[in-house]
């Protein structure tokens, strides 16, 4: 229901669909965590969760079932999800071929090789760093590095917690700067930015946080027993894709031209070397596209729900209450960083945080002029700094899986010195806006800003 100015009348009940998502999906990992179940907040799909709020929405929202569908259906068709949604898919297939003709471990062994022994520690912070840029899953980074860290720790003396909180700190550091990562795509997409924009602002709030982090490990992570210099076996070649992938990204190239292009440059490479068949690429293809079958079904799920609730005039709601808070662009930056910070402690997922708030810091973006290349950035980076500290998130669960309980996730937790530098980082940019350089040179475009708030509508 809307008002004669088009806008969503105010209803907080439309709003129960969404506490009901986030209820299904925490307490099941709760419940799970409290019976002693591994990864317990990753056990039930969050499309199924997201589901039971869409459930609860057609029977408690008004409007008839034909109606409430239509609404659905439309969510669910939103350009910028369908978009988002390939992107995932394309993104997938790059990340499964590019491993299977070696890249990763290429590029793992590339580091480990020229990386002095001495300076292992900050190594494995750039390592894991470059791995999750490459790759878009911080998670990836982890499995891929961690195992090594370990090893390496054990041999060179140094303090495994530490050692394990500079591979995490690298993965999160990459993972927020990564252009094919699901944060860097839901939080653009959700705002209507491009990619390199938010990567570019994302540089100026990670890099100071990123050096000091390695001066840091540089002195407090110096081996006790500097390991000799070893070689590991790497091709250059099988490298190349994640920089093809980064660079035209970066200059600007259509993010499709730039996945598909890394998807036949991994698979040729592949092809060449005989690490791939074209039997084996095409299904290396296909279990790239079925990766990404859980953030695909709830991206679309939560489009339509998101949909439903905002004609139903719950956003409108939300929106109302925090702006009761909010006095100006600095405040709403705020007020956006705090919703996906406490959606992600919640929900245990980034992705998920942002696909959740995005509609509504889209929202504050227009009224309060907050430019949203600077949103997309304080989405994607608030939720990477929280779902790295949390001990229940998949990062610091993997990550000490492989300890096999040496170590847990509370003695990592104080060292992850990236993550604390990030948020203090991104909080001073607030209010000396030295992030902003990109905004300043380019501003947004805001004389259509009433067409694009009836289209947020």
């Amino acid at each position: 229901m809307k008002d004669k100015k088009n806008i969503p009348i105010s209803n907080g009940k439309a709003l129960i669909p969404f506490v009901v998502f986030i209820a299904v999906y925490l307490g099941s990992g709760l419940i799970l965590q409290a019976k002693g179940v591994k990864m317990a907040f990753y056990q039930l799909p969050a499309p199924v969760a997201v589901f039971a709020g869409v459930i609860t929405a057609f029977i408690l929202l008004k409007g008839s079932i034909n109606e409430k569908f239509d609404t659905f259906v439309k969510g669910c068709g939103n350009e910028d999800i369908v978009i988002m949604c390939m992107i995932y898919l394309l993104a997938g297939a790059f990340a499964s071929v590019s491993k299977a003709m070696g890249g990763v471990d290429s590029t793992v062994n590339l580091g480990l090789t020229y990386i002095p022994p001495q300076y292992v520690m900050a190594g494995l912070f750039l390592i894991a760093g470059f791995i999750s840029i490459a790759t878009g899953t911080s998670v990836g980074a982890i499995a891929a590095v961690a195992p090594i860290a370990i090893g390496t720790s054990a041999k060179a003396g140094l303090a495994l917690p530490l050692t394990l909180a500079a591979v995490l700190g690298g993965a999160m550091f990459g993972d927020n700067l990564s252009v094919i990562s699901d944060t860097t795509i839901a939080s653009t997409r959700t705002q209507g930015c491009d990619m390199r924009d938010k990567f570019k602002v994302n540089i100026y709030l990670s890099t100071p946080a990123a050096i000091i982090t390695i001066i840091l490990l540089l002195i407090f992570g110096h081996p006790t027993d500097i390991p000799a210099m070893q070689t590991y076996y790497f091709n250059i070649i099988k490298v190349l894709p994640y920089i093809f992938v980064l660079v035209l990204a970066l200059v600007g190239v259509n993010v499709f031209v730039v996945l598909t292009g890394g998807i036949f440059l991994s698979g040729a490479i592949g092809l060449f070397y005989g690490d791939l068949t074209i039997l084996s690429l095409g299904k290396n293809i296909f279990a790239g596209f079925t990766n990404m079958t859980d953030i695909f079904l709830l991206s679309m799920l939560t489009g339509g729900l998101a949909e439903l609730v905002t004609r139903a005039g719950g956003i409108q709601f939300l929106l109302d209450k925090v702006q009761t808070m909010i006095k100006g662009r600095k405040t709403a930056e705020f007020g956006i960083a705090t919703l996906v910070s406490l959606t992600d402690a919640a929900v245990a997922n980034n992705t998920v945080a942002i696909i959740i708030n995005g509609p509504i810091a889209k929202k504050l973006c227009y009224k309060y002029k907050v430019d949203p290349r600077k949103s997309a950035a304080l989405l994607s980076t608030y939720s990477c700094v929280i779902q790295g500290f949390i001990p229940y998130g998949a990062q610091l669960l993997i990550l000490t899986s492989f300890t096999k309980g040496a170590v847990s996730p509370l003695e990592i937790i104080p060292l992850l010195w990236f993550q604390q530098l990030l948020l203090i980082s991104t909080v001073i940019a607030t209010f000396v806006p030295y992030a902003d350089n990109l905004m300043r040179k380019e501003p947004w475009n805001w004389s259509n800003v009433e067409v694009l708030e009836e289209k947020a509508a």
